[in-house]
């Protein structure tokens, strides 16, 4: 990912909506160094909020809604949560939640592209989103793990005009060049009832460390690392209530 800070259309934001957070605190603290701060106000639901030094980087919430799954969810920043709404119900999305004001912070909206994965739509106001990517321990990459991927590409370029450098075995999503995610076509080694997603990765400097350290946390490593050619050394990890990550160190980091 070559961007280091939130621009329109691109990924500006990432929350776990979990079943325990104080757990999950506990985890991340441990293996990302977060400093993890929940909103003492009663309107805000018990958000809270990871830091990197004074950086916010991502948040943990409780489960707002029954049956609603523990996974990690990607928000991508526009600049009228309103019509970008309208543009992804146009697109053949549906919008789930929203569009809302979020306290004084932002607006957003939860939306579902037409091949079933949920993203979030954020407007910023006070709060533009994470205040540092692509370093160890931040948002580093977002990867679209979806069934039917022309369908998505002619989605998400349509919703947020984004570029699309694609290869025989990868698809990568950038905003004017610059690469911040990539495209993975479900195939039948994922099991049915997995549906389309989004899948946060986290920039470590060490990712076979990383997985050995979520693993003696309580966590599970779901794919060992890996070294992708000419690519990123990666792997993707669950956490102890079930949620679905990525760890990743780029292949020109020295």
């Amino acid at each position: 990912m070559k961007l280091d800070k939130p621009v329109t259309g691109g990924p500006c934001w990432t929350e776990l909506g979990t079943s325990d957070v104080a757990a999950a605190k506990e985890f991340y603290e441990a293996l990302f160094g977060w400093r993890a701060e929940t909103d003492p106000r009663q309107e805000a639901g018990g958000y809270t909020v990871a830091h990197l030094g004074d950086a916010a980087v991502a948040a943990l919430t409780p489960l707002y809604q029954e049956g609603q799954p523990v996974a990690w969810n990607v928000s991508f920043a526009v600049l009228d949560a309103d019509a970008a709404a309208a543009q992804v119900t146009e697109a053949g999305g549906t919008v789930l939640v929203g569009p809302m004001d979020v306290l004084d912070v932002g607006r957003f909206a939860v939306a579902v592209d037409p091949t079933g994965a949920v993203f979030q739509l954020w407007q910023a106001r006070s709060f533009p989103g994470a205040g540092l990517l692509s370093a160890p321990g931040a948002l580093g990459w977002v990867e679209l793990l979806t069934r039917a991927p022309e369908r998505a590409v002619e989605f998400y370029t349509t919703v947020f005009g984004w570029s699309v450098n694609a290869s025989e075995h990868y698809t990568q999503w950038g905003i004017e060049g610059d690469d911040f995610g990539g495209m993975l076509t479900m195939d039948d080694k994922f099991p049915h009832e997995v549906p389309a997603h989004w899948l946060p990765y986290f920039a470590v400097v060490d990712v076979d460390g990383k997985a050995a350290e979520a693993t003696e946390a309580g966590g599970t490593v779901l794919m060992e690392p890996t070294s992708v050619p000419d690519g990123p050394r990666i792997a993707v990890l669950r956490d102890p209530q079930g949620a679905v990550f990525g760890v990743y160190r780029a292949a020109d980091d020295k």
